[in-house]
């Protein structure tokens, strides 16, 4: 059984998947504030792998990345990261990447690095499940998730494929366009979710817009089995970049905020 299955089975409430951008604001700094994040109680723990043009994601997490790249971070850096969270901690690691960081690298070799450093799943934002085949045999052969995204978009066709191919847990993107902490959820999500659940058993986690404490009680009363948080936590750490412990005491309010949302779930 993997870490994110897991984390999964034994759950008695929705987990609270935290993201971060690795190198953030520099490795060494940023593999402290993931040690924060994860002793916070965030369940699973997400990082972006910094890249030059992150066509899914909003200025937040944009900006994050421009101060990871001009502090030399690359994958062999965030790999560093990653054995660094690993010597204190054994929660789920998941790694949201681009795919010319992936292919530069290697296929084969990046999912072995990954592996090697304690990533338990890999989800690659602009790799259309169509194209998948050579990633997902590399990812299985590492016995690394290959993580996919579904969105209200997603026909039934590409649904199928996905499902055939996917591992860990299915990322559901809540509303249309980048990500970035959004005020109100898409009136969609819960159709979204209804309809997914339908199809699959695998475990079923919302991202994109999440930002507050009611919109994890919204998404646990509607049937995620977790909620992913990133810009939120990202704009946490821009806006207190000026001291470590600034840093650590807004992170351990908001994510605490969050997972005391979590509704518990029933006959649990």
């Amino acid at each position: 059984m993997s870490r994110i299955e897991g984390a999964f089975e034994s759950a008695k409430k929705p987990l609270i998947i935290a993201f971060t951008v690795a190198g953030d604001p520099d490795p060494e700094r940023s593999a402290s504030i993931a040690k924060v994040i994860v002793s916070s109680g965030a369940d699973i723990l997400e990082f972006g792998v910094p890249f030059s043009d992150p066509l899914a994601d909003g200025p937040v997490i944009q900006r994050a990345d421009v101060r990871s790249l001009k502090a030399g971070t690359n994958p062999g850096k965030v790999f560093g990261i990653v054995r660094e969270v690993r010597k204190v901690s054994d929660l789920p690691i998941v790694l949201l990447t681009y795919y010319n960081s992936v292919y530069r690298r290697g296929l084969g070799r990046f999912y072995q690095e990954a592996a090697q450093a304690g990533v338990d799943g890999i989800l690659i934002a602009d790799m259309p499940v169509e194209e998948s085949d050579e990633a997902v045999s590399a990812a299985k052969t590492a016995g690394i998730d290959p993580i996919f995204m579904i969105s209200e978009t997603t026909s039934e066709e590409r649904l199928v494929k996905i499902l055939e191919r996917a591992g860990g847990f299915l990322y559901l993107v809540s509303r249309l366009g980048v990500t970035g902490a959004r005020k109100d959820l898409s009136p969609g999500i819960v159709s979204l979710i209804s309809r997914v659940r339908t199809r699959t058993t695998m475990p079923i986690a919302v991202g994109f817009g999440i930002s507050s404490p009611e919109h994890v009680r919204v998404l646990s009363a509607a049937g995620a089995d977790a909620v992913i948080v990133g810009s939120a936590i990202v704009a946490c750490i821009e806006e207190h970049i000026g001291t470590d412990q600034e840093i650590e005491g807004a992170l351990r309010e908001y994510i605490g905020s969050l997972c005391n949302a979590v509704l518990i779930q029933p006959g649990t």
